[in-house]
Order: C-alpha cells, then sequence, then structure tokens
C-alpha cells in the first residue's frame, strides 16, 4: 500500500512540473517584446564613439624649454640674484626638466612640475593632462569631458561671458590669507611708502615700452591690454574647444601671490595650467598682465600639440 501511494504521488509531481514548462513557454513566447535582453542588445548596437584622443603626451617634455625659461626666470642659474637671470651661475638645463607628479593611472592622467627660486620670491607651474573615459555607453568620451569641464567653470565662479571693460583690470580677485575678500594690503604699502606697486623681478618685463617679448629678452614689446581692458576671470576664445582663465591675488602675512589658473579642454582631454608667483615684498605685487599673457602662450602651444 506504501509502495502504491508513493508512485500515485510521483505521477503527480510529474504532471505538474510538466504543467508548469508548458505555461513558461506559452507565456515566453509571448512576452518576448517586454524582455530586458533585446533592449541591451539595441543599446549595445548605439554605444556613443570612442574619445577623440587615446592617449596623453609625456607632462614634463611637454612644455618648449624656451618657454620655460621665460615663464620660470632664474631657474637655470646655479646662484641667481635677479629674476630675468642677468647675474649668477652657470646654467643648468636640469633645472627646467620638471617633477613629474603622481597619478594613479598615467594612461588617464597626467602632470609635471616646475619652479623657480630667487631672493625675490618664487614661481611655480603645473601642467596636468586628464584623459576622460566615459563609462556609460550612451554617452561617449568627449561628452563626458564636456560635463566635466562645464562643472569646472561653475566652481571656479567664471562669468558665461567676457568681463565689460569698466570692471578694474588686472586686480583679479583679492584675498587676505583666509580666501576672504581683501582691498590690496599691497596697494596699501605701496602708498604709505609713496613708490608704486612693482613685481619683484626687479626690470623683468620692463623697459621703455614697459614690456619684454615672450622669450624674456629685452626689445621686442609684448603687446599690451588697451586701456580698460578687463583681466578678470573670464572664459576664452581660440584655445581648445572651450576655455577660462583665473586669476586670484593673495595677501597673507608672509607675503603675496598671484595665481593664475587656465584650462582648457580639447576632445576628451583636459588640461590645467597653474601658475603662480610668491613675493615677500608687498609693495612689489605680481603683475598680472604678465602672467596671463604667459600662461597663454603656454597653453597656446599645449593646444596646438593636440591639433598636429
Amino acid at each position: 500500500m506504501q509502495r502504491k501511494a508513493y508512485a500515485t504521488g510521483a505521477a503527480l509531481v510529474a504532471a505538474l512540473a510538466v504543467g508548469t514548462v508548458g505555461c513558461t513557454g506559452g507565456s515566453g513566447t509571448g512576452g518576448a517584446a517586454a524582455d530586458s535582453k533585446p533592449g541591451t542588445v539595441g543599446t549595445a548596437a548605439a554605444t556613443a564613439p570612442p574619445g577623440t584622443y587615446r592617449d596623453l603626451p609625456e607632462p614634463c617634455g611637454a612644455v618648449d624649454t624656451g618657454l620655460l625659461k621665460a615663464m620660470l626666470p632664474g631657474a637655470g642659474s646655479s646662484s641667481p640674484e635677479d629674476e630675468d637671470g642677468a647675474e649668477g651661475g652657470d646654467e643648468t638645463p636640469a633645472a627646467y626638466e620638471g617633477e613629474q607628479t603622481v597619478t594613479y593611472d598615467d594612461d588617464r592622467r597626467v602632470g609635471c612640475r616646475w619652479k623657480s627660486s630667487t631672493g625675490m620670491g618664487s614661481r611655480h607651474l603645473l601642467v596636468d593632462f586628464e584623459r576622460v573615459v566615459s563609462y556609460d555607453p550612451a554617452v561617449s568620451d568627449d561628452e563626458r569631458a564636456v560635463r566635466l569641464y562645464e562643472d569646472m567653470v561653475l566652481e571656479a565662479g567664471i562669468p558665461s561671458s567676457p568681463p565689460s571693460d569698466e570692471e578694474s583690470p588686472g586686480s583679479g580677485r583679492e584675498t587676505d590669507g583666509d580666501g576672504t575678500e581683501d582691498g590690496g594690503e599691497a596697494d596699501e604699502a605701496s602708498q604709505e611708502s609713496g613708490e608704486p606697486a612693482e613685481s619683484d623681478g626687479g626690470d623683468d618685463g620692463a623697459g621703455e615700452d614697459g614690456a619684454r617679448d615672450g622669450s624674456g629678452e629685452p626689445g621686442t614689446a609684448v603687446p599690451q591690454p588697451a586701456p580698460g581692458a578687463a583681466l578678470a576671470p573670464r572664459p576664452l576664445e581660440d584655445v581648445g574647444d572651450a576655455a577660462y582663465i583665473d586669476d586670484e591675488l593673495v595677501t597673507a602675512d608672509s607675503g603675496v601671490h598671484r595665481d593664475i589658473t587656465l584650462v582648457f579642454r580639447t576632445g576628451n582631454v583636459i588640461v590645467t595650467v597653474e601658475y603662480e608667483q610668491w613675493v615677500t615684498d608687498k609693495r612689489r605685487l605680481p603683475d598680472s598682465a604678465e602672467l596671463q599673457e604667459k600662461a597663454l602662450k603656454l597653453a597656446g602651444q599645449l593646444a596646438g600639440e593636440f591639433r598636429d
């Protein structure tokens, strides 16, 4: 009796299983349009194209040595006395080799730093390359780079259009050591001493025409901004696909420094140039026009390398 009951129960279970399979097969045929797999195949077929650039330049070799000498006066002298390098020891090319920054993925991000120091202060230069990669198959690398660049613009507070001529030229954003707005302590010191504010380079960048050429050699005048032309943070034209420049003057107990940040995007690569000048004498303000001009020349050179 027990064996007969077990056989009957096993037959019932087998019948139910056949019925379940039959139902599943029937509903699967009718519900194929609602299944997620066909949609996945369609998305893969419309995958966004890869980025414009698949690799990055060697960062410490990306900047022309002649431009480095102009941006870092005194760096090539073993015992410099003046920023223009007119006095000092023998030329040391190793000073322009730079120091590569540490990154976690050299295929995605690389950078290089340079520095020059004199008795009047120091200058610092950083060049950073980031190759943007999108992990969303519906968004291309270039589109992802556009979004990241726009986030950087918002974070820096860059206006959507260049400032008007009424804005104060060359001042940038002035802050004290705590990052709050400052009326220009260095200007006040200059007024108290009866002497005009100067850059820390002595006669660096100065002459009868008030300028030197991009190589740092006297003789050829650098085009100067027209009176009233704004040097405040602003978007730039003709540098990559999109670009902006930021200019900040910071005063602290130890001295004054002006920080120029220039960022441009080309394809799926975002390039950042940070150029700073530090001085200990608050009466000798770093020259905004000079620093911006040199940063612009460097950005133009780097953008040109991507076009080649």
